[in-house]
């Protein structure tokens, strides 16, 4: 195993995880890039004592792009091959971006083998640990275990591919024996719910977000890194919750003219089935008018394909695609 840490450091696939301002950083990345902060927090889930933070090798995939996928954290230790990543989504399609993910890094040690994959000797691998940090408003059990194979048709337990990934619920009040184990986390978990409280209480997002650091900078809650880098940190949360927010209007845009269309179109053949079929067509185009006005926005500003799919979330194919639907309608001008 040791000799595939040495690769990990030098080969083409891997590298050390640093904030790479071509990417839309997050505060969970930003809070946990030093690997005493990582190091704690791997001690608080899973009940160990390390102490050598340089026991901790900080991986990444290249360009940290794959599968519309951020890797969030991903670093080895103790053997194991960890992926933590931060949601603030509910999905329960988690697992399969972990199989893809775990592929995509074994993909990398098989290389290195060359053709010892068909051969007698067994290829050693470090184990796989996927961990999910949750802070979304959606109810969720303090854990929860999700499977890979809860998507199959024959349901969890069958076929011959399994991946688990445990979601931790880390909302204010929530798994208050991990947060008490990690002070960065229970302190991301505090600035995040007093910017939320902040936005139930109808305050601007960019207010929610600075009353909050002025907040938690007068109780002690991330208190030097906030004096630091509040204007990095102001411009990552508005970034982040102001996309999610962005879409949510388109989306909420299109149903309404979905709706219209729909009552207008069910007069003459059933207004259930047209209200439906309006809803449908309107969601869809929101959506897809405002994922062109995006690209359209960042290819203005020199930015490439994989940087473009990475910041909307997007597989880069269809960024790809909508970019050359842009060239020829600019052509067509």
């Amino acid at each position: 195993m040791a000799n595939n840490l040495k690769w990990y450091q030098k080969h083409f696939l891997w590298r050390r995880l640093r904030i790479n301002r071509r990417y839309k950083d997050r505060l969970f990345r930003f809070l946990f890039r030093d690997k005493k902060d990582l190091l704690e927090l791997y001690n608080a889930v899973n009940g160990s004592a390390y102490s050598n933070a340089d026991e901790l090798e900080i991986v990444t995939l290249e360009d940290a792009i794959f599968m519309k996928m951020k890797n969030d954290l991903s670093f080895i230790i103790a053997n194991q091959l960890n992926l933590y990543e931060h949601q603030s989504t509910y999905s329960p399609n988690m697992p399969l971006r972990g199989l893809l993910y775990f592929s995509r890094q074994y993909e990398g040690i098989v290389a290195q083998h060359k053709d010892q994959l068909y051969s007698s000797k067994l290829i050693k691998l470090p184990t796989p640990e996927y961990v999910i940090f949750y802070n979304g408003k959606q109810e969720q059990a303090d854990r929860e275990e999700l499977f890979l194979s809860d998507a199959f048709e024959t349901g969890r337990g069958s076929g011959c591919l399994e991946c688990k990934a445990v979601l931790f619920n880390i909302n204010r009040g929530h798994n208050q024996e991990l947060l008490e184990k990690c002070r960065r986390l229970w302190e991301y978990s505090e600035f995040i719910a007093e910017v939320n409280e902040n936005l139930d209480r109808n305050m601007s997002l960019k207010a929610a977000i600075m009353k909050a650091v002025d907040s938690c900078i007068q109780k002690g809650i991330l208190e030097e890194l906030l004096r630091k880098n509040q204007a990095e940190v102001l411009h990552m949360l508005l970034t982040e919750y102001d996309e999610k927010a962005h879409m949510r209007g388109i989306y909420k845009e299109g149903e309404e003219a979905g709706y219209q269309k729909g009552k207008l179109e069910g007069y003459s053949k059933g207004e259930e089935d047209g209200y439906a079929k309006g809803e449908r067509d309107g969601y869809r185009k929101g959506e897809s008018d405002l994922l062109v006005k995006l690209v359209r926005q960042k290819l203005e500003r020199g930015k490439s394909i994989p940087v473009i799919a990475e910041e909307l979330e997007t597989e880069a194919a269809v960024i790809e695609e909508i970019g050359e639907r842009i060239k020829n309608m600019a052509k067509s001008q």
